[in-house]
């Protein structure tokens, strides 16, 4: 009989291809610690994302290819991940942010900073280190819908401001400093400012993503954002009527001329009051994702307002999944991309 060698397990995980970045696993390198004795393998599946929506199926069709070798009697298969960073060695950003997704739209109303909220808190469900920075100076709503309350802190001996944490996520937004009912009335200098404080003067610490809930539109705070920080991509959130549609195709253009790679469009409020098929209309028309469809449910306001994002609060309701099967698709257009990106564009 064969002896059973690493050589032999290592060529046998050959036939399980990722098939987002459409390699196998021995040649993305996610085999690690494979150790052999016996009849008995052991290896750790590195993944590059905890958030990963095939690592169930990568797993057990790396279990089944090893334990279908000769002499194999034991093998256990232990899932792990590691989230590459897309963002220069030496940027400013306070911590160690791995990459920056801004969540944007092209005007007001659409369920931009719910799916920021949403977005966030799933992958920090999946096991990532998430943060979220609320840049919507103008209507900060992060801190209701995160449930945060209270205000940030100084690091002690340092001027670094702490974020509050909600549900394992960072958090961090204007509406911390000012009062509620309190006019935010910044021109273009401060609001640049502003964000530049948010990103540099914040102790994120160590972080998988930070997810960005950009103003709607196109103005200084888009600009000022793709001038701070280079972007590793941007969710678009839309509705499905072309009245959204219309505004939508700008944020798309804006994505296009600051060098920002649109990972996906999320079609919110989905179903018979606002029709649907705008999101897609949108992906087919740009040659980008359609990352999923949110239907229009009242568990979501209610999640909103009450401090628990759906995805904490129903996970089993059709927007909850829909949530995470978003994350899922979001995570995975962050690793195809740092896999075939190209060399960082300067804005």
């Amino acid at each position: 009989m064969t002896e059973l060698t690493k050589e032999l397990v290592l060529k046998a995980l050959e036939v399980v291809q990722d098939p987002d970045l459409h390699k196998n696993i021995v040649e993305l390198d996610f085999i690690k610690n494979l150790a052999v004795c016996g009849g008995t393998v052991k290896f750790d599946l590195e993944l590059t994302t905890p958030a990963c929506p095939v690592k169930d199926l990568l797993k057990s069709q790396a279990h089944d290819a090893v334990a279908a070798l000769p002499g194999a009697e034991t093998v256990t298969v232990n899932l792990t991940a590691k989230v590459k960073s897309s963002l220069p060695v030496g940027n400013e950003i306070g911590g160690d942010v791995r990459n920056v997704i801004a969540v944007t739209s092209g005007k007001g109303g659409v369920g931009k900073s719910t799916t920021a909220v949403n977005l966030a808190v799933a992958l920090a469900e999946s096991g990532a280190k998430v943060g979220i920075l609320d840049a919507d100076v103008y209507g900060p709503n992060v801190p209701v819908m995160m449930g945060c309350k209270g205000s940030p802190m100084r690091v002690p001996g340092s001027d670094k401001i702490m974020p509050l944490e909600a549900h394992g996520v960072k958090t961090m937004s204007v509406g911390f400093m000012v009062e509620d009912g309190q006019a935010i009335m910044w021109r273009g200098p401060m609001l640049h400012r502003a964000l530049e404080q948010f990103l540099k003067d914040v102790e994120w610490g160590e972080l998988d993503y930070l997810v960005v809930d950009m103003p709607p539109g196109t103005g200084d705070a888009q600009i000022s954002l793709a001038q701070l920080v280079p972007l590793t991509g941007a969710v678009v959130v839309t509705t499905p009527q072309e009245v959204s549609l219309t505004d939508v195709r700008r944020a798309m253009g804006m994505a296009e001329q600051v060098k920002c790679p649109v990972l996906g469009v999320v079609e919110n409020m989905t179903g018979d009051i606002f029709g649907h098929g705008g999101g897609e209309q949108i992906a087919t028309t740009f040659n980008v994702n359609l990352l999923g469809s949110i239907p229009l449910e009242a568990v979501a306001r209610v999640a909103g307002d009450s401090g628990i994002p759906v995805v904490l609060s129903h996970p089993e309701s059709e927007t909850g999944k829909a949530f995470f099967e978003i994350a899922g698709k979001v995570a995975a257009a962050v690793a195809t991309r740092q896999a075939t990106a190209l060399p960082t564009l300067e804005v």
